[in-house]
């Protein structure tokens, strides 16, 4: 009985935790998440497969390869005879091509 009391303390203290974290910038959306923040920096270091790169970009397989083909500079990533691509760099080389 005792231990069943025990989680349902820590499930409140974390429930509490968050919501006072949520109401600190309730007034100010563009105040930054700390929380978020590391999971957005966790993504900037993710690699993309080279198949799965029309995934990112949004267009389709046929297209990504004429891109890929076509712009050879590409930053990537070649590990044990595999193409990845940087899902930051990608996403920074291709805002610098539609300018």
């Amino acid at each position: 009985m005792e231990f069943d009391f025990f989680w349902i303390a820590v499930g409140i203290a974390f429930a509490g935790y968050f919501i006072g974290e949520g109401l600190k910038n309730f007034k100010n959306p563009e105040a930054g998440d700390s929380f978020s923040e590391i999971f957005r920096e966790e993504e900037d270091y993710k690699l993309i497969k080279e198949k799965d790169v029309h995934y990112y970009i949004g267009v389709s397989k046929e297209d990504t390869k004429a891109l890929l083909q076509e712009y050879p500079d590409i930053p990537h990533v070649t590990i044990n005879n595999k193409i990845y691509y940087p899902k930051a760099r990608l996403h920074e080389w291709l805002k610098s091509i539609g300018k």
